[in-house]
């Protein structure tokens, strides 16, 4: 399923992109729902910056779910490659929770338009729920778009909060 989402950052092109590449860790404070994103690796390159961040959640797992769905469940890699001279990111999401079954990934582009940025996130989300214990196999090929379409649903008003917290952010930043 496709995922895709825009967003305008009141701020130039290049402070967006360092804030989005560099400083996630300090933004973390700023996105709801999220409790801290940790750097794990860091490679610089000649233009490029490829890093994997641990993004931990602060959410509560219903307690319907709580069998299926443990709080360590609630935190993702995000393995990323930054090209500076097209400001731009590829990325691939890899979930704790059924990491054979969720596959994300998909680019998002930093652009210029004057003293405003346009953050575009293009993705696509697949879910194997033949490959997730409990779910009977007649019922995942038929419930698997629909399960797609409810998360893609869920997420991308988040990849819309990052974006507002990046602008906080930056806000903060330019008062002190």
């Amino acid at each position: 399923m496709k995922i895709f989402s825009e967003s305008s950052i009141p701020y130039p092109r290049e402070q967006v992109y360092l804030a989005y590449r560099d400083r996630l860790p300090e933004i973390a404070m700023y996105i709801p729902d999220i409790r801290e994103i940790i750097v794990h690796s860091r490679k610089d390159g000649d233009g490029t910056v490829t890093l994997h961040n641990e993004w931990v959640s602060q959410r509560d797992v219903p307690k319907m779910m709580q069998h299926i769905i443990k709080p360590e469940h609630l935190r993702w890699d995000d393995f990323a490659e930054w090209n500076d001279a097209k400001f731009q990111v590829d990325w691939t999401i890899k979930t704790k929770a059924f990491p054979e079954a969720v596959i994300c990934s998909g680019r998002n582009e930093i652009l210029a338009g004057g003293d405003t940025t346009l953050v575009r996130l293009r993705g696509e989300l697949n879910i194997a729920l033949k490959d997730i214990p409990g779910v009977p196999s007649f019922l995942a090929k038929r419930l698997a778009p629909q399960v797609e379409k409810f998360i893609v649903s869920l997420v991308t008003p988040n990849l819309e909060k990052v974006n507002q917290s990046i602008e906080r952010f930056l806000d903060a930043e330019n008062r002190e």
